[in-house]
């Protein structure tokens, strides 16, 4: 059954996760950089059911070319279990699906699938039946058919959260806000020279947050770059507010087609996304019609399955 709503089921300290947002609230690290130039998505959706109102997602997405939609795999497990033609659904992660011993991580890896072809489908006026989703190395999601269209997926605890783009690279990150780092190790691991400098400024007690802030943008920066943990944290960096990239020595980088921003949701968790602009028309039609001959997407689609509802 999904979460009372404002209720956590992992295990979250309310009070570490009270201090870190009223931090960040404080330093104005939250939301899209003011300045950024680049497709900064706006406010992640939440769409705590595949029959929610998706109005929002498809407006982002024409409007500034790029949206985030999350929920928790509990809030979606409901559906999960009631849907028909579940493996037709699921494709050609079904074989994953039904390989998966674990119900639990069965049952995340099947809503967060979902997520992405709901989602998608809502941006681009689809059904999630449409869309096929594949991977590329090293396991990035993307659309097959649907080159135009780049596919960003995190997930942390409960939390799933899918970014859409139709103007360049986009990126995720989600950690729980209580998260704790050791931050002598991580000073050192991760931070810019001007980084550990701001971090140390700060009052011990505020360190965290920010260090928290700071690596989910970094892994959503790399992550956008489809490189992952291969890109040394230390070779890029943020400033303590929210704002662009930094070179090491906490110069404005070179980057002004991208864009970030950190959000709070479900009052527990920070997402972090990295839009990148390449050029592409955002306010352009979203619509499948327009970036997919429709014969393609037939003989791409499975056929329907007439086999029963998988039992999970």
């Amino acid at each position: 059954m999904a979460a009372p709503a404002g209720r956590a089921t992992d295990d979250v300290h309310a009070r570490d996760v009270a201090g870190v947002l009223a931090t960040l609230h404080r330093l104005g690290a939250l939301g899209a950089a003011p300045d950024a130039r680049g497709p900064a998505a706006r406010p992640p959706v939440h769409v705590p059911r595949p029959d929610s109102s998706w109005r929002d997602i498809e407006t982002n997405l024409q409007h500034g070319g790029a949206t985030v939609a999350y929920a928790t795999w509990t809030e979606w497990l409901p559906a999960l279990l009631t849907t028909p033609h579940l493996t037709a659904l699921l494709g050609r992660d079904s074989d994953r699906y039904t390989a998966t011993r674990d119900a639990a991580v069965r049952c995340r890896f099947a809503a967060s699938r979902l997520l992405i072809k709901y989602t998608a489908a809502a941006a681009l006026g689809i059904e999630p039946r449409d869309i096929d989703i594949a991977y590329r190395l090293g396991g990035r999601p993307y659309l097959r058919g649907l080159d135009q269209v780049e596919v960003g997926l995190t997930h942390t605890g409960e939390l799933m959260a899918v970014g859409i783009s139709r103007t360049g690279r986009i990126g995720l990150d989600a950690e729980r806000a209580d998260r704790r780092f050791g931050l002598d190790v991580l000073l050192g691991q991760m931070c810019t020279p001007a980084e550990r400098a701001q971090l140390q400024a700060l009052p011990a007690g505020e360190r965290q947050a920010c260090a928290l802030r700071l690596w989910t943008l970094k892994e959503a920066y790399t992550k956008a770059l489809g490189q992952g943990m291969r890109l040394a944290f230390t070779a890029f960096g943020f400033g303590l507010t929210a704002g662009g990239l930094r070179t090491p020595d906490g110069a404005a980088a070179l980057g002004e087609e991208w864009a970030f921003a950190t959000h709070p949701v479900l009052g527990r968790y920070l997402i972090s996304v990295a839009c990148h602009d390449a050029g592409l028309d955002p306010a352009g039609d979203t619509s499948v019609g327009t970036m997919l001959d429709r014969r393609l997407l037939t003989a791409m689609t499975p056929p329907a399955d007439d086999t029963p509802t998988v039992d999970i």
